[in-house]
């Protein structure tokens, strides 16, 4: 098997741990395996750079000393803000060479800044989301998944999500074991499907501003396996059906449905990671009923079958 060698750029501004989690990764699958990857860390000058949380990175070596990497990492950070111009047109230039090109966050600001995400489905941190939107049309931004592969190109959202991706790639590469290994060395999940929200289904709605609602809100959070048709719904917050819908989507920038949707998506998802309770119990303690509309609404939200996502994503149990 072929050595990957792996580059890092860095940049004063450059969040930490954009660099070091998917570092740490690879680095792991490294020890792991020896001779599968080169991990290399290069600045425009090969000075040291500043990091947004104040610590000093210490490169490799020059950017224009560098060959063209396999898996060409490009982090975020402050320092996406306003990047030198001699980075973006680097990144311009050797991007397309790259056999794999991939951001962390913010990073991907820097790679639309550049074209290189252009007609591509991406993500970032989902506070900047919206920007990356508006000033980079021609990019198709998702805002929801903590990770997005398209093609040659993978973006993950914000921070720790990058250790996701990471350990996404290796399994590609090593295969699952190994990938399984890495992640209980350093106490992680090995996997959260690349579709997973990126935030809770609270946080990604608007608190609505009437209290009414706000009450509905935390009904609907703590009584999933309810009622919680728009009718029922209305009742509580006394307004009649057409009114509470209007105005639960202009306060929360979601119609009532779908907030009940993630809602109830999220729970399961809780359950099945934390507990050994059975798919059965799990789809009448979330109001899905029956285990079958659990199924289709997993497959259609995650990609994945409640039972994959439970093998997936809960943590195994130390012996």
């Amino acid at each position: 098997m072929a050595q990957r060698t792996v580059l890092a750029v860095l940049f004063d501004g450059v969040q930490s741990l954009d660099v070091t989690g998917p570092v740490e990764v690879f680095a792991g699958a490294e020890k792991h395996t020896p001779g599968t990857y080169r991990i290399r860390t290069a600045s425009l000058d090969g000075a040291a750079v500043r990091t947004s949380s104040g610590l000093t990175l210490v490169p490799d070596e020059s950017l224009a000393a560098v060959p063209d990497p396999h898996t060409l990492l490009v982090p975020g950070g402050q320092g996406t803000r306003t990047p030198d111009p001699r980075l973006t047109d680097w990144l311009r230039e050797h991007g397309p060479r790259a056999q794999r090109l991939v951001s962390v966050c913010t990073g991907a600001i820097l790679l639309a800044r550049t074209g290189l995400l252009d007609g591509l489905r991406a993500t970032t941190h989902w506070a900047y989301c919206d920007k990356l939107s508006r000033d980079h049309p021609a990019v198709e931004v998702d805002p929801d998944p903590i990770y997005v592969r398209d093609g040659r190109v993978s973006t993950s959202a914000g921070v720790t999500s990058g250790i996701d991706l990471a350990l996404a790639l290796v399994e590609e590469d090593l295969g699952r074991h190994v990938a399984l290994a890495i992640a209980r060395h350093l106490v992680v999940f090995l996997r959260r499907p690349g579709n997973q929200a990126q935030f809770s289904a609270q946080l990604a709605a608007q608190s609505a501003r009437r209290e009414p609602l706000r009450e509905v809100q935390r009904w609907i959070s703590e009584h999933p396996d309810a009622q919680l048709s728009v009718e029922a719904l209305a009742a509580r917050a006394s307004l009649s059906p057409r009114h509470f819908a209007r105005a639960f989507q202009a306060e929360t920038g979601i119609t009532p449905g779908r907030y009940v949707d993630r809602v109830r998506l999220e729970h399961a998802r809780r359950l099945l990671e934390d507990t050994s309770d059975g798919v059965e119990e799990v789809s009448r303690a979330s109001g899905y009923g029956t285990p079958e509309a659990m199924r289709r609404a997993f497959v259609r939200a995650l990609g994945t079958a409640p039972a994959e996502y439970r093998r997936r994503f809960r943590p195994v149990p130390a012996h």
